[in-house]
């Protein structure tokens, strides 16, 4: 489980920058960020980032299937503690991304369709927030 100080005030920004500290941005093909879950004091977030493999023989048909979580409370004696975590879980081609993504959504019972971004927008969010939060 990683732990940082958190690295701007929104959430969504933050868990950009966490995913952006394990999968290099180059590589990010897309995100689906699935929406926030507040439990008292915590809030909770996932989401599945698909990244291009790296393959030497030229083959991209597989990408890299990670996980992301991050745990963030908000109130409390805690307050302010952010915990996050990015996970390789598989490789598949990325139309397999889409049924880990309705798994995700059937497993939390969620009727909302996560947001997905795509590399470049995934890319552009981060570059942003640490412009924001770079002294």
């Amino acid at each position: 489980m990683k732990e940082s100080i958190p690295l701007a005030s929104n959430a969504r920004e933050r868990f950009l920058l966490a995913i952006a500290d394990v999968v290099p941005e180059a590589r990010l093909a897309e995100i689906h960020l699935f929406p926030p879950i507040r439990q008292g004091p915590v809030e909770t977030g996932v989401a599945v980032v698909a990244a291009e493999p790296i393959v030497d023989d030229g083959e991209r048909d597989r990408h890299v299937v990670f996980s992301a979580r991050y745990r963030w409370t908000r109130k409390g004696p805690d307050r302010g503690k952010w915990e996050s975590e990015v996970i390789a879980e598989a490789d598949a081609p990325l139309v397999t991304v889409d049924a880990v993504v309705r798994g995700v959504q059937e497993r939390a019972n969620e009727a909302v369709l996560p947001d997905r971004l795509s590399g470049d927008e995934a890319r552009a969010l981060i570059t942003d927030a640490r412009c924001r939060t770079t002294p």
